[in-house]
């Protein structure tokens, strides 16, 4: 029984941890700016 109350208590834990970090870790996405030419042929059909 001590051994269940112990791993409750742990899985508590890494649940608390992993939310803490999803709020306040650092998550945010870095942008960069990203060009590329592109092609627009009016004259084909695809499918046709």
């Amino acid at each position: 029984m001590r051994k269940l109350k112990i791993l409750v208590v742990l899985i508590l834990a890494a649940l608390a941890g992993l939310a803490g970090y999803a709020y306040f870790g650092d998550m945010a996405p870095t942008r960069s700016e990203v060009r590329m030419p592109l092609a627009l042929d009016g004259d084909t059909a695809e499918g046709e």
